[in-house]
């Protein structure tokens, strides 16, 4: 069967009404089962390399030139990327996470990531304040051994607070504020840890060929 823009509202709708929610150190939700089953081995199985650290990390900014997106090439490419895309720009979602969330998603633009991370890789806590005003990581890789390989949360001192469940399929939410600390603190790797990053990002975006639909912002 496709894998339809509809099929994936439909399972996000769902995902967010079982969503858990807890308010230490920061507001954030925890959501499971996000994407269709057949969505969510589509983006297991994308062809893209993952990239070489080259010993430098701590930041994804290191690696800008080898960043990957589901941006308007791939979404050519790939059948799955649309689709996702599509869905995360229907009035119908965006409307359901302004509200479920508590963001204001009006005049922003989609950006997608796909990330994958080998040992090695490392991030120093961070808040995504600024230019992002929705935050979704997305697990999508199925290894056994990833399953303490989720988002690190940290209070507002930078002190590290706890960590998120990886599961496939499974995902954490927030909305960037001066204090919502996440990160990944080094740990082995086995093969490769895959997520996906759903960000809004206001029109001060600077590199609009990461954006989904550069041109079509948000519109409530």
């Amino acid at each position: 069967m496709a894998i339809t823009a509809e099929a994936i509202t439909q399972s996000m709708l769902a995902s967010m009404a079982n969503s858990k929610s807890s308010d230490q150190p920061y507001r954030h939700w925890f959501l499971t089962s996000c994407l269709p089953d057949d969505a969510i081995a589509a983006t297991n199985t994308l062809p893209f390399a993952a990239p070489e650290l080259g010993g430098v990390s701590g930041k994804r900014e290191l690696h800008n030139k080898t960043r990957t997106y589901f941006d308007a090439d791939n979404m050519v490419r790939f059948p799955v990327c649309k689709a996702l895309n599509e869905a995360f720009q229907s009035e119908a979602l965006t409307r359901a996470i302004a509200e479920h969330f508590g963001t204001d998603l009006n005049a922003s633009f989609l950006r997608v990531e796909y990330a994958q991370d080998i040992d090695g890789f490392w991030l120093e806590p961070h808040t995504d304040l600024g230019v992002k005003v929705f935050t979704m990581l997305l697990y999508v890789s199925d290894d056994p051994t990833h399953c303490d390989l989720g988002t690190d949360i940290y209070e507002a001192d930078k002190r590290h607070f706890g960590r998120s469940p990886f599961r496939s399929n499974a995902a954490m939410v927030f909305v960037p504020g001066d204090n919502t600390y996440h990160g990944f603190e080094p740990r082995k790797i086995e093969g490769i840890r895959k997520s996906i990053i759903i960000n809004y990002v206001t029109d001060d975006w600077r590199a609009r060929e990461q954006l989904a639909f550069d041109g079509h912002p948000i519109s409530h």
